[in-house]
């Protein structure tokens, strides 16, 4: 009986197309029965065609339409004859008004119908001749009510787009700008990357990986009374491998994933960027448990000024207080875990980063020779290599590079391969590439004198052979006098990879970068402009050395350096001006003095100075064989990591 009864609540729905239907019948109808769809209207002639069966009395009426076409309608009779038999209307659909045999247009109304009355009266005809002015009423009606039907078209599109709720997707359409722009990876997308592709960052990876567990294993933390925590903040700088992780985490996960960058919550529009705020958080918890991952968060999440300069409502701090409140509000979002990533971690509020919102800070820092041998394992899985190739000698050649470096590196070493017509990437390749990459495109057409030339073979030979002859200098492994870039010359040290740095590895690794403009000393007897980036690297070290790191006796153990970086905007220094001329004192002594130490040891070491030039000369690039076979082996070697340095 229910049953019955939910038949009989059910109604049958109106679906618009019979209305549809239902108006283009009523119009074919009027059409049909007015004659618009009768079939055929007449067939063409010309003028003196129809003079002619008019003066034969073929003609029964004549129907003149708007003053300029004419309408021939034969007599019964003469619609029998053979040539007019193609002139008999084939009709489609049944009409009710009769359908003309022929029809042509006239020029001049009043000689047509002179012509006309001559004919009829030469031949004695009953011919009929009838005016009619036809109006195309439905067209005449379209054009009339189309304005009205486009205002109501467009009316009913916008209320339906106001009134529907749009995602992250419709962000862009003038009523959902308030949208989040957060692009949505879940379990079923076609993100890939796992954590088998993140090489390196053991430390990031195990951290990174433990928010995935929280969300697929929440109990197993939970039981213990632990709170799963509100969010992980990526710090590092750029190139490390941030945005990777992130990735990882996507693919990772088996939950939804929320990407978005910092400036997607930034519009010209008041209020939008909160409103996307609330919008994200809204469809995270919707979709909870999930992540939300927002890159480069330093765009939005900037330390707040007690003096607003830029007027009463600033977006941006509109958008940072909104999202203070979702991360860690009254309305707490429970299983949804903000991942964001920066690499400048100085720049953001305090109440961004305390515990409760940002609970941990994950510092992705740059890879050291043994994770950037991993990092190499991973982007050289693509490249055809040679089978010979040997990854720690790859790994020792970059020190200092991010994972996005080294990834250029095997991209540009399987190009310059490419180019030379190789079947695979062999150690050469990748030598050029870090040439390439540090010392910029080798400049073969670059015009340079060879007074030039060998005042630039001098400079690099002093620097080799100071580093060679000094303990904690970093020793050479190849120095060229080919041009990249803007250097004239380079050369490839073998820097030791240090956590904490002694007085004497700095006082030595000074004077070898000094060596150069010693050797032009030493040889020529002038210096010129060419030692520019040895002194400004000089001087960096030597400035750091007295007044970041205390190394210096007469200022003390004392430090200028602010961690927080607010220094930066202050108007007055932190020391006298008494201490400012003690510091610039101990800094070119320092400076002079390694300088020195330079000078005497190349006066001393002259001619394998001299020789080691004429060799640089002839061969223009020379390897650390080359010095063994001048100077001998070196005393002091230890395990090397290459590096190179501009001139």
């Amino acid at each position: 009986m229910a049953k019955d009864n939910k038949n009989l609540n059910k109604k049958p729905k109106v679906n618009p197309y019979w209305i549809y239907g239902i108006i283009i019948a009523i119009f074919i109808s009027i059409q049909l029965f007015s004659g618009g769809f009768g079939g055929s209207t007449g067939m063409q002639i010309n003028p003196s065609q129809f003079i002619e069966y008019l003066d034969k009395g073929e003609v029964s009426k004549v129907e003149i339409v708007n003053k300029r076409e004419a309408r021939v309608y034969l007599t019964k009779e003469a619609q029998k004859l053979e040539v007019h038999k193609k002139s008999k209307p084939n009709t489609i659909l049944p009409s009710v008004t009769p359908i003309p045999n022929y029809k042509f247009e006239f020029g001049d109304l009043q000689n047509f119908e002179k012509d006309i009355r001559k004919s009829i009266d030469d031949n004695n005809l009953s011919t009929v001749v009838e005016y009619e002015t036809e109006q195309n009423v439905w067209g005449d009606l379209l054009i009339t009510i189309l304005p009205f039907i486009l205002i109501v078209a467009v009316w009913i599109f916008i209320m339906r787009r106001m009134s529907s709720g749009g995602g992250g997707g419709a962000g862009g359409q003038i009523f959902n700008i308030g949208k989040s722009k957060a692009k949505l990876f879940d379990e079923k997308s076609d993100t890939k990357t796992s954590f088998k592709d993140v090489a390196g960052l053991e430390g990031a990876k195990e951290e990174v990986q433990e928010i995935v567990d929280f969300l697929k294993f929440p109990e197993k933390y939970t039981s213990l009374g632990g709170k799963i925590p509100k969010g992980a903040l990526l710090v590092g700088p750029p190139g490390t491998g941030k945005t990777l992780l992130a990735k990882a985490v996507a693919g990772e996960a088996k939950v939804p994933f929320f990407s978005l960058s910092g400036s997607d919550f930034v519009e010209m529009f008041v209020g939008v960027g909160a409103s996307r705020v609330r919008d994200l958080f809204k469809q995270a918890k919707e979709k909870s448990p999930s992540i939300i991952f927002i890159d480069e968060i330093d765009a939005i999440g900037r330390a707040r000024g007690k003096n607003n300069f830029s007027g009463s409502n600033d977006e941006r701090e509109n958008t940072l207080n909104q999202l203070l409140t979702e991360m860690d509000g009254f309305g707490t979002n429970t299983n949804v875990i903000v991942l964001a990533a920066t690499n400048r971690a100085d720049v953001l509020d305090s109440a961004l980063m305390r515990a409760g919102r940002f609970d941990r800070q994950i510092y992705v820092d740059l890879p050291d020779v043994r994770e950037r041998k991993e990092i190499f394992e991973v982007h050289l899985r693509p490249l055809k290599k040679e089978e010979t190739l040997d990854v720690d000698f790859l790994a020792k050649q970059t020190p200092g590079f991010s994972g996005a470096d080294i990834a250029n590196v095997c991209n540009e070493a399987a190009l310059i391969a490419a180019r030379k017509g190789k079947k695979a990437v062999n150690k050469q390749d990748f030598l050029d590439a870090v040439d390439r990459i540090i010392g910029g495109l080798e400049k073969k057409n670059k015009i340079i004198t060879p007074e030039e030339k060998r005042a630039v073979a001098f400079h690099e030979a002093g620097h080799a052979t100071i580093s060679w002859m000094l303990e904690h200098a970093a020793p050479l492994v190849k120095v060229t006098i080919v041009p990249r870039g803007r250097s004239l010359g380079a050369a490839w040290y073998l820097p030791e990879e240090r956590l904490i740095v002694r007085p004497e590895q700095m006082l030595d690794e000074m004077c070898a970068a000094l060596g150069g403009r010693a050797a032009e000393q030493v040889i020529f007897g002038k210096i010129s402009t060419g030692a520019l980036s040895d002194l400004e690297k000089v001087t960096k070290q030597a400035r750091a050395m007295v007044t970041i790191y205390g190394l210096s006796e007469k200022v003390g153990n004392l430090t200028y350096y602010d961690s927080s970086g607010q220094s930066e905007y202050g108007f007055t220094k932190p020391y006298s001006e008494q201490t400012a001329e003690l510091i610039d004192k101990e800094i070119s002594d320092i400076i002079e003095k390694q300088y020195e130490r330079a000078v005497k040891l190349l006066e001393e070491n002259k001619d394998k100075l001299t020789e080691l030039a004429e060799v640089l000369l002839d061969k223009e690039v020379i390897f650390k064989d080359n010095l063994e076979i001048i100077f001998g082996k070196r005393a002091f070697d230890k395990e090397e990591t290459a590096v190179e340095e501009e001139e």
